[in-house]
């Protein structure tokens, strides 16, 4: 059982941009510093290794065709860049192994070898106390103009994960937009969640404690601090702008929300902070009692959830699947309650198969329950069957 305080960190804090390698080392300070102050969970903003490319909003014709200077941007971007798994992930699991904190941060991913070696992804780390990478979640579908540079994430790694202080997930910008994405997430079953940005302006303070109020859970918001003078002046549009050295591009904005919407700590903007608060978890009870959009608060009656991306649909607890008759059960049982029955169709249960039927809820202690209806007959099996 987690337990019921927990503390958080938010770094606000410039990486070295467009320099991984000085940008991993200043990552490993900061995280030492936050676990100085007893931080359980330190969590870093989008794409801060090895910086967010805000190049693409404040250069001029960055989308013209055959630009050879946002090529040579896009290729240093691409040197500079994350391999996961690799040593960058090695040395940020031992980091969190070393500090006993579970570790949030978000990367440019890019592909060692093979399919994809020209693609990157924008990308959020999850790492748990023990050191292990527990989730990369690439981020679904960029912003804009982000889309020259980043490719689409897919949905295998849209969870969230278990760890010692609760269940965490993590959701990349524009993605707290995605009202489907959230419902994946709520149904999930987060107690913390984390919200990764370029910087925290007011629309995203919104999404954020919009997100905790919906979810009933808190929410870590990450901003980035980013000035003219942190951008690689060597690049032609770069140095054309005209713009105060100290001005800020990001200005931060890190703030931690409690279950009912409202600041538990920040927001800090324009200068570089470890937001720290500590939160109480025994709160998302308190706040459950008026709103559990997955539970008293939802419809299933009405609505159908359906959730096509997940790879692991046969692990106990992540998936459950209802049929017409309104029977639940895992995956992993399903396959179960098909071999009782004497159909051997699916086993375990495919993921094609599960893409035909309705995907409702995502619950932590599934698995454990049994099946919850006991009028279950062998023409429920059938109807699965079918569909698939």
């Amino acid at each position: 059982m987690p337990p019921s305080v927990v503390v958080v960190a938010a770094i606000q804090a410039a990486p070295i941009y467009m320099n991984l390698e000085r940008s991993l080392a200043r990552a490993l300070d900061l995280i030492a510093e936050a676990a100085k102050r007893r931080a359980q969970l330190v969590v870093f903003p989008e794409s801060w290794l090895p910086g967010y490319p805000a190049w693409l909003d404040v250069c001029r014709d960055v989308a013209v065709w055959d630009n050879q200077q946002m090529k040579r941007l896009y290729a240093q971007l691409h040197e500079n860049s994350v391999v996961v798994p690799g040593k960058v992930t090695e040395a940020l699991g031992e980091a969190a192994k070393r500090h006993n904190l579970t570790l949030v941060i978000g990367v440019q991913e890019r592909v060692a070898d093979g399919a994809g070696r020209g693609t990157l992804y924008n990308s959020v780390l999850t790492f748990g106390p023990d050191g292990e990478l527990l989730n990369c979640h690439r981020k679904l579908v960029p912003t804009f103009n982000e889309r020259l540079i980043w490719g689409q994430g897919d949905g295998s790694s849209l969870r969230s994960v278990e760890t010692p202080i609760g269940r965490i997930g993590s959701l990349i910008c524009w993605e707290h937009w995605m009202p489907l994405v959230r419902q994946k997430l709520h149904i999930d079953g987060e107690d913390i969640h984390v919200a990764l940005w370029p910087s925290v302006k007011e629309m995203h303070q919104i999404a954020s404690r919009q997100y905790a109020f919906e979810g009933r859970c808190f929410v870590v918001a990450a901003g980035g601090i980013m000035r003219y003078s942190d951008l690689p002046r060597e690049f032609e549009p770069i140095s054309s702008i005209q713009a105060d050295d100290n001005e800020f591009i990001l200005n931060g904005g890190s703030a931690v929300i409690g279950p009912d919407g409202q600041y538990v700590a920040g927001p800090s903007f324009g200068s570089e902070v470890i937001i720290l608060a500590r939160i109480n978890l025994a709160r998302i009870r308190e706040e459950s009692m008026t709103l559990d959009v997955t539970g008293h608060f939802n419809r299933p009656d009405l609505f159908d959830f359906r959730f096509k991306g997940a790879s692991d649909l046969d692990q106990p607890g992540q998936v459950e699947i209802l049929s017409q008759t309104g029977l639940e059960f895992t995956s992993s049982q399903s396959a179960e309650v098909l071999r009782s029955t004497g159909t051997e169709s699916i086993s375990p249960l495919a993921p094609e198969a599960v893409l035909s039927l309705r995907v409702v809820s995502l619950n932590r202690d599934a698995g454990r329950t049994g099946i919850r209806n006991s009028g279950f007959d062998s023409s429920d099996v059938q109807q699965i069957e079918n569909k698939a």
